[in-house]
């Protein structure tokens, strides 16, 4: 017998993952009603360009929108969500929307510094963020830039692409340190120099404090000191969990849910940045933060929520472009994995490069060769073993490159 559907499902979220969802519901035929419901007025956009495209403003939001809008969904923009019971959202304005499955995409937030003078500075998360900033940067001429991951060096880079003085000054002994190897950090730190961006590492900032000229100074823990007119904080995000932990569903570093994106309560799901779901690969748990992540976790929460098969979970892969240099990278790294160059090399800037871990391929990371990574993405999901010492050159070009 085919599991009975919902008539009522509402979407908390209005980023990729419930657009996605909303989308997905309706392209199965679902007929019951579907309400997305989301504190940003924009309609759903591509976020990644929040710190590309929309501060550099070569393009507006408008530009970089995700989709026409869906037919038949009711949309509440600008409206945020308070809490959930077993049966409806409450909404901070309107009437309680009822539900017979729930999911919660509420993605993350910029996370905030806990240290004197915060508020002076701009955080850079949503479209909304992007016009203060842009406008503050062009005013100063100068930008001070607190965190050197992704969002951190991209938006360095845009602000050195409108002719600002820019400093990075990052926490960790190498910029990119998340997600890529030590000689990798280095081409970066090296790009951003050949550019004109100074960076530091080893920075612990201990306050923010503004000068009577309008300029802040970041000072750190050994007595360095650094100014510029606008300064920027990147340091990482926090998942919106809140909703989900007040009305007890079981949360770790973001909401727990199973394969099928289903939560600890019956007919509720969550996905995209918030959740953290199963590692098929290499067991434990995970929270993807990355566009394909929030696009595939929509999918099939939509699909599970209909009772229709889910498939595989996604290998999660990112990119980042700076300063003209396009990085791509996938899977589950670690800072003690081996990174093994199987095609071209990191000094020329046009390299591929396997993240290993015993004879499990864990990950990849490279410049100009995008086809690998997709190549690479899939023997990730095999799952089966790697003879490293097939790892060279022609790797990639051999059908045997997995031990099978």
């Amino acid at each position: 017998m085919t599991a009975r559907q919902p008539g009522n499902v509402v979407i908390v979220g209005t980023g990729a993952t419930g657009y996605t969802a909303a989308k997905v519901l309706r392209a199965e035929g679902f007929t019951g009603t579907v309400t997305l419901i989301g504190s940003e007025q924009e309609a759903t956009y591509r976020r990644p360009a929040v710190s590309k495209e929309l501060l550099l403003g070569t393009k507006s939001v408008d530009q970089v929108l995700l989709g026409a809008a869906i037919d038949d969904v009711d949309v509440r923009s600008g409206v945020t969500a308070t809490a959930i019971t077993d049966s409806a959202v409450l909404l901070d304005e309107g009437d309680p929307v009822p539900y017979d499955a729930l999911l919660l995409a509420t993605g993350s937030r910029a996370r905030q510094l806990d240290l004197p003078g915060s508020a002076h500075a701009f955080t850079l998360r949503s479209a909304a963020d992007v016009a203060p900033l842009h406008a503050d940067i062009l005013r100063t001429g100068s930008l001070l830039v607190i965190g050197g991951g992704l969002i951190g060096c991209e938006a360095a880079a845009a602000a050195r692409s409108l002719g600002a003085e820019v400093t990075v000054l990052e926490a960790a002994s190498a910029p990119l340190n998340r997600i890529a190897p030590a000689a990798i950090s280095q081409m970066y730190r090296d790009l951003h120099a050949d550019n004109g961006i100074i960076m530091h590492t080893d920075v612990a900032v201990t306050s923010l404090e503004k000068q009577d000229d309008g300029t802040v100074v970041a000072a750190a823990q050994d007595g360095r000191s650094w100014c510029a007119g606008t300064v920027l904080v990147s340091a990482g995000s926090v998942p919106n969990i809140e909703l989900a932990a007040e009305f007890g569903l079981h949360t770790g570093a973001g909401i727990l849910v199973d394969e099928a994106m289903r939560t600890s309560a019956t007919g509720i799901y969550a996905a995209g940045d918030v959740a953290e779901v199963p590692n098929p690969i290499l067991g434990g748990t995970y929270r993807s933060e990355h566009w394909n992540g929030a696009v595939d976790q929509g999918t099939r929460a939509a699909r599970s929520i209909l009772n229709l098969e889910v498939g595989d979970l996604d290998v999660p892969w990112g990119w980042s472009t700076q300063h003209g240099v396009n990085l791509q990278f996938a899977g589950w790294t670690d800072v003690d994995d081996e990174y093994i160059v199987v095609r071209g090399s990191i000094d020329s800037r046009r390299f591929t490069a396997c993240a290993v871990r015993g004879d499990t391929l864990v990950g990849a990371i490279g410049v100009g060769f995008p086809k690998d990574i997709r190549q690479i993405r899939t023997l990730i999901a095999s799952g089966d073993p790697i003879d490293r010492d097939l790892l060279g050159e022609d790797w990639l070009d051999q059908p045997h490159a997995v031990v099978r």
